[in-house]
């Protein structure tokens, strides 16, 4: 954990480079020593059926959802969450200067018992040299 989920409206499909994004993010997460780099996962959807305000323009949305454990004090989330925002409001930045542009952010902590998962890339990760 933590899981990195873009939606983002199909209008924006050629116009994001999310690998470039996803290097920043990953980067940004492991660096604050909250997060160990075997647990992040990035990954982005693109919504065909949807309607922007009056849709009278090419608007377009990109929505951010960033799932972690539970169990982080809410100063030490505050801190991560408003780091990564900042990452994603630079990385858009050239984008909204260029059109109309909805940016939204949530982190989502999850459930303390509730929550299972399975992964060996940690194992690798630490074997690995």
């Amino acid at each position: 954990m933590p899981h990195f989920i873009v939606e983002y409206s199909e209008n924006l499909k050629d116009e994001i480079e999310f690998n470039a994004l996803f290097t920043q993010v990953h980067e940004c997460l492991g660096k604050s020593g909250v997060f160990p780099l075997a647990g992040i996962r990035s990954r982005a959807y693109a919504a065909t059926d949807y309607r922007i305000a009056d849709a009278k323009h090419d608007y377009a949305f990109v929505h951010f959802l960033l799932k972690i454990g539970s169990g982080r004090e809410e100063s030490v989330r505050v801190k991560v969450a408003d780091e990564l925002f900042s990452l994603i409001e630079n990385f858009f930045a050239p984008l909204q200067e260029k059109r109309l542009l909805a940016i939204s952010f949530e982190m989502q902590e999850l459930h303390p018992v509730l929550n299972y998962k399975k992964n060996n890339i940690h194992a690798f990760l630490n074997n690995k040299g």
